[in-house]
């Protein structure tokens, strides 16, 4: 990605996008385009399609209060991760994620790849094929190696526990982020509905004033969302696409700490990208750099959220229009994913597991030769690729916050997030008598298709009496007989006095 930033010495030129900064003293940041023009769909209202840019509108497109979400203007994948391998070739983006839940593959289990740790295990498999022959060979022409297989049965009982082990707390740690961000978007969904439904909307002019404040509360719920998403990548910029849009106007540390440095990936050697591809530890870089590189303090972005829609909700309370639980609950998403981020498992476990299977699996081949001989290679590479393909998932799955193709699809969650805040905004919040009143409403569907009106020219007598003929009409259906006979049973239920169900289904 590309950005339009001044520098010592150093200027570029301006691109047109969103400015997400304002200050005196640095010229305003700008975020260019990053998709292609979509041409806009035409909508029968003239008015409406006049007063919109035509970057505000994408086909087959309902209209957002969040253009950042809309395909020519963001994409809310184009995170520093996926910016590194948006001129990648299919081949590497296959083994990298988090995993598309909306991709489907008929491949056979055993014979998929992408979200496998067999292209992390290349580099050791081969090592230990080298190895294993090294020890056969000296075996079998110099001098015989083989010890007795006893060791077999006693270490291997210990790998597996300490294996098991690592594999368990590793996918607790997994279970637990996906539970947060499963509570976060239950939160964020009443948040926003009972923003929605329950803040009245005054006469006059100030109905257009409590119609932006919901929206921008609803809005910093997003906002939350997203700013936790980067935050758990320890991504502490404010620039980003899905960003930019939402934040650019709190007054944060991490707006005052912008640097557009931060939003430009760096370039990677051959040698780097594939130690990388292969998961070598000597290749690897420290995801926190850019936080220990900051020249400002970065603060806590989904906190300094959280305050600004607190200061809204606030205002709500004193007005007995909301309940100071719902809010809350955001904070425990915080605390809750930060333990699970800054908690590892002790470094003491993760040396020593390391090296109880390093010393099993070097070993193997000496406690093979006697029985299998020259197939004591092949028998020791694939008992190396099942232990050390098990270690490295519970090393994968640790940090489900990354971009490894088995880590959380944070990127999706906040998509739908986005998706679901804009049903509730799309349209305005409904009387009872809109719906229950309507015509075409059958309260006591399906054993009656008389609507409401119908009904409501009844007594309540006859109401509880169609509604007790309802349940004995409809028993626990067996071979879906009982819904074919709800009719005349509830005829004979009723007789033929005015509590007759007409017409029934």
């Amino acid at each position: 990605m590309v950005l339009s930033f001044n520098t010592k010495g150093q200027s570029a030129a301006p691109a047109v996008g969103m400015p997400i900064l304002n200050n005196i003293e640095r010229p305003p940041v700008v975020l260019p385009d990053l998709h292609p023009q979509i041409e806009p769909v035409h909508f029968a209202d003239h008015d409406l399609e006049a007063d919109l840019s035509p970057e505000f509108l994408a086909p087959g497109r309902r209209l957002t209060p969040r253009p950042t979400f809309l395909e020519n203007v963001v994409n809310p994948r184009d995170t520093p991760s996926t910016l590194r391998r948006r001129n990648s070739s299919e081949l590497i983006r296959y083994f990298h994620g988090p995993r598309d839940m909306n991709q489907h593959t008929k491949w056979p289990i055993v014979f998929r790849m992408h979200g496998s740790v067999l292209p992390k295990l290349i580099i050791p498999l081969i090592f230990v094929a080298l190895w294993s022959t090294t020890v056969t060979v000296i075996s079998k022409y110099v001098y015989n190696l083989g010890i007795d297989n006893i060791l077999l049965t006693v270490t291997g009982l210990v790998v597996g526990l300490s294996l098991s082990f690592q594999s368990s707390t590793g996918y607790e740690r997994w279970a637990s982020g996906r539970r947060y961000w499963a509570l976060l978007h239950q939160s964020s969904r009443n948040l926003a509905r009972t923003i929605w439904i329950n803040i009245a909307e005054r006469e006059g002019d100030l109905q257009k004033e409590d119609l932006l404040e919901k929206l921008t509360a609803i809005n910093l719920i997003l906002a939350f969302a997203i700013s936790l998403k980067h935050k758990l990548r320890f991504e502490p910029d404010v620039g980003y696409d899905d960003l930019a849009g939402l934040v650019g106007h709190l007054d944060t540390f991490a707006k005052e700490a912008h640097d557009s440095q931060r939003l430009v990936p760096p370039e990677k050697s051959f040698w780097k990208s594939v130690g990388e591809h292969l998961s070598l530890s000597i290749a690897e870089s420290n995801p926190r750099k850019l936080i220990k590189r900051a020249k400002k303090p970065l603060g806590h972005l989904p906190l300094e959220v959280l305050s600004h829609l607190s200061v809204y909700i606030n205002e709500c309370i004193s007005n007995e229009t909301l309940s100071q639980g719902v809010y809350q609950t955001q904070a425990e998403v915080v605390t809750g994913t930060e333990s699970v981020l800054d908690t590892p498992l002790p470094a003491a476990y993760t040396i020593s597991i390391a090296q109880i299977t390093w010393i099993y699996v070097l070993v193997l081949p000496f406690q093979l030769y006697g029985s299998l001989s020259w197939v004591s290679i092949p028998g020791s590479i694939a008992a190396a690729y099942v232990i050390l393909g098990i270690a490295a998932i519970g090393r994968e799955i640790e940090n489900p916050f990354g971009d490894d193709v088995n880590d959380l699809p944070l990127d999706t969650y906040c998509h739908q997030i986005a998706q679901e805040l804009d049903v509730i905004t799309a349209s305005t919040a409904p009387k009872v008598k809109d719906f229950t009143a309507h015509e075409d409403n059958l309260p006591l569907y399906p054993l009656s298709k008389e609507g409401y009106m119908g009904w409501k020219d009844r007594s309540v007598e006859e109401i509880r009496s169609a509604l007790r003929a309802k349940v004995i009409a409809n028993p626990t259906p067996i071979n879906g007989s009982s819904r074919t006979t709800l009719g005349s049973t509830a005829s004979a239920i009723l007789g033929s006095s005015r509590q007759c169900l007409s017409p029934c289904a």
